[in-house]
């Protein structure tokens, strides 16, 4: 096989089927397979896709299914279905994700047409069609968290704003070098992952593609953004089936600054994390005059408060 589509899934069955039949209905020209991972679904996912890969709409996919007897998380699943694949490219699809038509041989096409290219992520849609920003700045550095959080870049022009900031501030309409994309869909060689390894299984879920991108550029790799290539983002999903929102905010914040750490300097994580706390101390107080809720600031705050303390102290999270 030319090309590996794995798919974690976890108590997805109905959108799995819908990024399953997406895929079919829009496959890449080249060889490919299929492999889902379960991680212990309970909600008839694996029997379904038993059904349908024997006697349903699935008989004629190249489909691989690998069973999890617990749910190991996003990471390691994908860790194991890289040790049990060896095509040479790997496309990695959230389970609430849907492909658009072209949109797997645009990315294969753009890895192929740079030598440097570990990666290469799509444009990533809503479903109502409205964009998600994923070309960010990986890591932010102090000016940035201040002028962003502080809304400073009111001040910038429009077209300066959106280079000097990227993510919601610019367009994502050229193919560009990032140093971050999107895990819940991105296409990457397989002679990378061989290179610098795969998932950090120190993150069970989210995180984990922040710290392997910044892992994958700081080896010399490319990573590419590539707009003609759009895949459609459910977004947070099976997150939200085990987690209520205020669980999975958190869970967010704590693993991006989890990667930070990792990848940081200590005195430049310390400043990162000094710079958000004021942003979040201002937003508060600007909430509280207005008599609006605090909650998702005061968890951000809270967070940043527990990485900040074990930063200083040298402690490391066990």
């Amino acid at each position: 096989m030319d090309i590996s589509i794995i798919i974690v899934n976890w108590n997805g069955r109905d959108l799995l089927a819908r990024c399953m039949g997406s895929i079919l209905k829009h496959p890449p020209s080249a060889p490919y397979e299929i492999v889902v991972v379960d991680n212990a679904s309970t909600d008839g996912s694996v029997e379904w896709l038993r059904a349908a890969h024997w006697n349903g709409w699935l008989k004629d996919a190249n489909l691989r299914l690998i069973e999890n007897k617990e749910n190991v998380g996003f990471g390691r699943a994908n860790n194991i279905a890289f040790s049990q694949t060896s095509a040479r490219m790997l496309l990695l699809l959230n389970s609430d994700t849907e492909v658009r038509e072209g949109t797997i041989d645009r990315l294969v096409e753009a890895v192929e047409s740079n030598k440097k290219a570990a990666g290469c992520g799509p444009k990533m849609l809503n479903a109502d069609g409205g964009f998600r920003p994923t070309v960010y700045r990986n890591p932010p550095a102090v000016w940035e968290i201040l002028v962003t959080g502080l809304r400073l870049y009111y001040l910038l022009p429009s077209r300066i704003r959106a280079e000097l900031l990227l993510g919601p501030h610019w367009d994502h309409s050229k193919r560009r070098t990032t140093r971050t994309l999107s895990g819940a869909a991105i296409l990457l060689r397989r002679e990378v992952i061989d290179s610098v390894g795969g998932f950090d299984e120190d993150f069970y879920f989210y995180g984990e593609d922040i710290e392997l991108g910044l892992r994958i550029v700081n080896s010399g790799w490319d990573l590419l953004f590539e707009p003609a290539a759009q895949v459609v983002h459910h977004g947070s999903k099976s997150a939200l089936q085990r987690w209520g929102p205020e669980e999975v905010h958190r869970r967010s914040i704590d693993a991006s600054l989890l990667c930070y750490r990792k990848s940081l300097p200590r005195f430049r994580f310390v400043a990162n994390c000094l710079a958000n706390c004021l942003v979040y101390s201002f937003m508060r107080i600007w909430r509280r005059a207005r008599g609006a809720s605090t909650r998702d600031i005061d968890i951000a705050l809270s967070v940043h408060r527990e990485h900040l303390r074990e930063a200083v102290s040298g402690r490391k999270r066990t």
